[in-house]
């Protein structure tokens, strides 16, 4: 059956594009290149195109731009298809991933940019895996990608229904629980073992973590501030610094 516009998105640039022919998350059905476009600047991305056997269309560079939201796309956009999610069992699959495995879901960020910059952080420090709410920025993929540098297409992603439904499995499978927190429990970053298995919850700017989830979660986590200051962190930056922590404890380490 071909594909319908109402189940068709559109990535943007070639990084983007490339991490979605690269990840196989999603169907890729069409990539439009403008004919201005030097043939020696999307070799790479034109060799694996046709190994995955998917059209290649030049057009020229105004019509690149009516298909796309703007004039970012470096010459290059893609059709493509609905991204597939796996299920909560496999961000922990195989077992032996547990050993110094880290689970992160992203609740309640506000915007797709903020979204995109904060999983780009994820994978790039060696997150597991990303969980979501089923309506969530994935459906904004232009500009998710774009921000993710391509992270978004290429993370492991699955989906839950909220917090408590994926912390209830990952707590059966012997991971800590473990939320971000404005909150005088919370312990350091720097202060708390976080080579543990654990699944990691960062709430959005706006909403939070439920008091609920907080009372129920067996680590309280928060960033240090060298200076008082009463605001918290972006969403985003907040993911980078406690990725990259858990990195540098040893989860995620380059051999």
């Amino acid at each position: 059956m071909s594909p319908t516009l109402s189940n068709l998105a559109l990535l943007e640039g070639e990084i983007s594009v490339m991490a979605a022919l690269s990840a196989l998350n999603r169907d890729v059905h069409r990539i439009v290149i403008a004919s201005d476009k030097p043939r020696d600047d999307v070799r790479e991305l034109e060799a694996l195109a046709r190994e995955m056997r998917v059209a290649i269309e030049r057009l020229p560079r105004e019509q690149v731009d009516a298909l796309a939201q703007g004039k970012t796309h470096g010459g290059v956009v893609a059709e493509v298809g609905e991204r597939r999610f796996l299920s909560l069992e496999d961000l922990i699959s195989p077992p032996s991933s547990l050993e110094r495995g880290c689970v992160v879901m992203l609740d309640g960020i506000e915007d797709p940019f903020n979204f995109g910059q904060a999983v780009r952080a994820l994978y790039a420090a060696g997150v597991n895996g990303l969980v979501v709410r089923p309506r969530n920025w994935m459906s904004a993929a232009a500009v998710v990608a774009r921000a993710s540098a391509g992270a978004s297409e290429l993370m492991p992603t699955a989906l839950a229904d909220d917090p408590q439904t994926a912390a209830a499995l990952f707590k059966q499978h012997g991971l800590l629980i473990a939320v971000t927190a404005r909150d005088r429990r919370a312990a350091s970053i720097y202060d708390t073992d976080l080579t543990r298995p654990m699944f990691l919850v960062i709430g959005g700017e706006k909403r939070g973590i439920s008091r609920e989830f907080l009372a129920q979660a067996d680590l309280l986590l928060k960033v240090p501030y060298r200076r008082k200051f009463p605001h918290s962190l972006g969403t985003a930056a907040s993911a980078a610094v406690i990725a990259f922590e858990i990195m540098r404890q040893g989860f995620g380490r380059a051999p």
